[in-house]
């Protein structure tokens, strides 16, 4: 069995199911073992029921007849089925499954497990899942995968399905054997099988041991690679320093900082090498990255080179080229951007351009990676927010040109500990340093019962003549349910508080233009406060703006809110942050005591990560690209050292058997955004 074939492929997998496994990002066999259980559940076996009304039980027992369903006055469906074995009858109960009964026939035996109560007297169990059909095998304690279920995909659909490929399929070994010998790894094989069929929690830990190093060492692969791949191709663009970078410095509005002067440094002198310059701009909210950023651009372009500015959103986008303008202004730099919302006859002029040479710095979204979007002579790539960019979207835009400078920006700071091992692709500079005059937020955390006094004292702010944000948190990854959130907001505050004030809403997938023009209204003062979701996490600047309200801050991490809070405090005036939150348990108070008492981004993302994995934070399980679908880069770190080190290893080899490994890996990566990848 070919593991790559399309999932339609197997028995039993019609249109239907084909379509829901799709949902699920399953589209071939391979897809299929790599979609992991998300629990386990423990099963133990039982032959007398009497008695027994702790945890989940499996049973061999017959159909001793089918009751008819009943509806409640809540409108629940209740289907029953009496069943009989050696401790006499007891029944089953489905709620609104009433065609769960097809799948029983009267005197017919079967394998049942689920949780047993007691009622009346009698004994139940509720929602019970079919083992097995027959009593042929042993019965013993079973541990039961518990897999992510959408789109009408039952957990025994998955089990099937990958039972039937496990039977016939053999994976290969892909771990140089003195790997697998010094961390005592079990085969990849094996690990497979046991992760989809444990039989006991022992063998259990043995396979998640070899998944959790052999994704982590692939990842790291992977970057490293991607380093050897600059290194390599050696041979770039040495760019000189322009004159004019003198007059540019000279022409800010204000004096740069320590920290940015030591970043542009560090950049300038990687644009004179030969060596392509491959480095990570990471900073705080409000550090002045984009400054930097526009400064190595100014660099290339005068050298004669176009330059690329991708951000994830339109929105930021649009203020990097409205920055972008305002500062080269006077420079004879001819700027554009390139966006989704851009007309497709403007759009066919933009491209033309690019591509004769008439543009030096294109500004732009995802639309920049696009197949029919060419270069004259691309001289440098800079991407902002990186963390919503995975390393192949990064990869494709670097192609279109010939060993291309890179520098990724990101304002998710990543804590010390773990940068060298996420980013062992590339050189790191760090802006931990705020401009002079940014104001210290001062930051509170309210419940819900004090709703009312936040709300009067954005108002009082408001009659100073100052603005306010108000961000509401997304219902779910429905656009229609984060309208309706913010517009019951929008309601309730007009109507409440801001009666006779200019307020408005904010969302994602408003029309740009509408998006704008709001924009530009809140920043010229004629919108007092703006409610959104969390839109406007990144992208708008407004120096009047000196309240954050920020509506179940429980619902947000840690490094998410304090994007937020940079919102504010970009003027001379004193600014607020207030996060009301629903204060249920300990650990959302400790999150909001962290925000409470620090500033410092570097500082919380570390507790963010701590507190809530990397998956969020960092986009891992979010996103297609570069997909960890076993590990925790926080909970694993230490395994993550170890298998980045192995990693650098493998690559420095000689011996014959290392290399076709690693390049099998490679091909294998090639193919698929999972690291954990075979076959």
């Amino acid at each position: 069995m070919n593991l790559r074939e399309d999932i339609r492929s197997l028995k039993g997998v019609g249109e239907v199911t084909c379509k829901n496994l799709n949902k699920c990002c399953i589209f071939n066999i391979l897809d299929l073992l790599l979609y992991f259980p998300r629990d386990y559940d423990i099963i133990s076996s039982c032959s007398n029921l009497k008695g027994n009304t702790e945890g989940k039980v499996m049973i061999d027992c017959k159909v001793n007849s089918i009751e008819r369903d009943i509806r409640t006055k809540t409108g629940k469906i209740i289907s029953t089925i009496v069943f009989e074995n050696k401790s006499g009858l007891f029944k089953a109960k489905w709620f609104n499954q009433p065609y769960v009964k097809k799948k029983f026939k009267i005197d017919s035996e079967y394998r049942i497990a689920g949780k047993i109560e007691q009622y009346r007297g009698t004994n139940i169990i509720t929602n019970p899942k079919i083992v097995s059909s027959n009593k042929n095998s042993k019965i013993e304690e079973k541990i039961l995968p518990i897999y992510p279920l959408k789109s009408g995909i039952t957990n025994n659909t998955f089990i099937k399905l990958i039972s039937n490929v496990l039977a016939k399929v053999r994976i290969d070994e892909n771990l140089p054997k003195w790997i697998i010998t010094k961390y005592k790894l079990c085969s990849l094989d094996r690990a497979i099988r046991i992760i989809h069929n444990p039989v006991n929690f022992k063998e259990l830990r043995e396979g998640k041991k070899r998944l959790k190093f052999q994704e982590l060492f692939t990842y790291s692969l992977k970057i490293l690679m991607l380093k050897g791949y600059f290194e390599k191709n050696k041979r770039g663009v040495a760019f000189k320093i322009a004159p004019e970078l003198i007059e540019l410095k000279n022409k800010l509005p204000y004096k740069l900082t320590k920290a940015q002067n030591k970043v542009i440094r560090e950049i300038l002198i990687d644009e004179k090498r030969e060596v392509p310059m491959n480095r990570l701009l990471q900073g705080d909210v409000g550090s002045g990255k984009t400054v930097v950023a526009l400064i190595a651009i100014f660099n290339v372009v005068k050298n004669g080179y176009q330059a690329v500015l991708m951000a994830p959103t339109e929105i930021l986008a649009q203020q990097h080229y409205e920055e972008a303008n305002k500062l080269l202004e006077g420079f004879d730099v001819n700027v554009e951007l390139l966006c989704g919302s851009v007309n497709p006859k403007n759009k066919g002029k933009i491209k033309e351009k690019l591509k004769m040479g008439e543009i030096d710095i294109i500004i732009g979204t995802h639309a920049l990676i696009e197949d029919n979007v060419e270069f004259k002579n691309i001289g440098i790539v800079v991407t902002d927010e990186q963390h919503r960019f995975g390393v192949m979207q990064r990869s494709k835009l670097v192609n279109k040109g010939d060993h291309v400078d890179t520098l990724i920006m990101t304002a998710t700071p990543i804590p010390r500990t773990l940068s060298l091992y996420l980013y062992g692709d590339l050189n790191v500079s760090t802006i931990d340093e705020l401009p002079p005059g940014r104001q210290k937020i001062d930051t509170y955390y309210r419940d819900k019962n004090s709703r009312d006094k936040v709300y009067r004292f954005a108002l009082e702010e408001i009659k100073k003549g100052r603005q306010v944000y108000v961000v509401c948190p997304l219902v779910e990854e429905n656009e229609e349910l984060d309208l309706s959130s913010v517009e019951d907001m929008y309601e309730e505050l007009k109507e409440k508080y801001f009666k006779n004030i200019q307020i408005d809403i904010l969302y994602g997938k408003m029309q740009p233009k509408l998006k704008e023009e709001k924009m530009n209204k809140f920043k010229n003062g004629e919108i007092k406060a703006i409610i959104s979701t969390t839109v406007i996490e990144v992208g708008i600047n407004v120096p009047n703006a000196t309240v954050m309200i920020i509506e179940n801050a429980e619902r947000f991490g840690l490094a998410q809110l304090h994007q937020l809070r940079g919102r504010v405090g970009r003027g001379s005036y004193k600014s607020y942050c207030i996060l009301i939150a629903d204060i249920k348990n300990d650990i959302i108070r400790k999150r909001m005591e962290i925000m409470r008492s620090s500033n410092d981004g570097f500082f919380i993302a570390e507790q963010d990560l701590k507190i809530r994995g990397s998956g969020e934070i960092f986009g891992f399980r979010q996103h297609g690209e570069d997909e960890l679908v076993f590990s925790n880069l926080v909970e694993d770190i230490d395994v993550f050292k170890v298998a980045n080190g192995e990693a650098k290893k493998l690559l420095a080899s000689k011996d014959e058997e290392d290399i076709r490994i690693k390049e099998e890996i490679l091909n294998n990566l090639e193919r698929t955004s999972k690291f954990i990848s075979f076959n």
